[in-house]
């Protein structure tokens, strides 16, 4: 735009300040603006650009779908390995838990083997001693 395009008018003087109105021309029809108006012309195609440019588009595709299959199977084989590791954890926690069983139920055996054994000894002096209680019994009977 040229200077001669711009038109300013002062409007009034206040105390805070001056106003203006700034007025544009209407542009010139001769006048070119930044923009075409019609959109550039579309470059013609030979058969061979296109089967180029399907090719190109086709390889991007088939890479693509072989990232997206990898990151599946990695995905995958993560899972297989998380669910292996639950499993060995399992089979550990069971084996240290069925351990821990065997290992309580053979002390409480050896404890009442322990416990039969004493009362068996127990009931052993008791007899002892009610035999002798007996033969004393006998003989003061037989010097009566």
């Amino acid at each position: 735009m040229a200077s001669g395009d711009i038109k300013v008018k002062e409007l009034d003087k206040r105390a805070s300040g001056q106003a203006f109105e700034v007025i544009l021309a209407d542009p010139s029809p001769d006048m070119k603006g930044d923009f075409p108006l019609s959109p550039q012309k579309k470059k013609d195609w030979s058969l061979e650009e296109i089967q180029k440019k399907l090719e190109a588009a086709e390889e991007r595709r088939k890479s693509h779908e072989a990232e997206v299959l990898k990151h599946l199977a990695e995905k995958r084989e993560h899972e297989k390995e998380v669910l292996q590791k639950a499993l060995e954890e399992n089979n550990n926690f069971s084996k240290m838990a069925e351990e821990k069983l065997n290992q309580k139920m053979e002390a409480s055996k050896e404890n009442r083997t322990a416990l039969m054994a004493a009362m068996s000894e127990k009931f052993k002096e008791k007899d002892k001693k009610l035999e002798e209680v007996r033969k004393n019994k006998e003989n003061k009977e037989a010097e009566i």
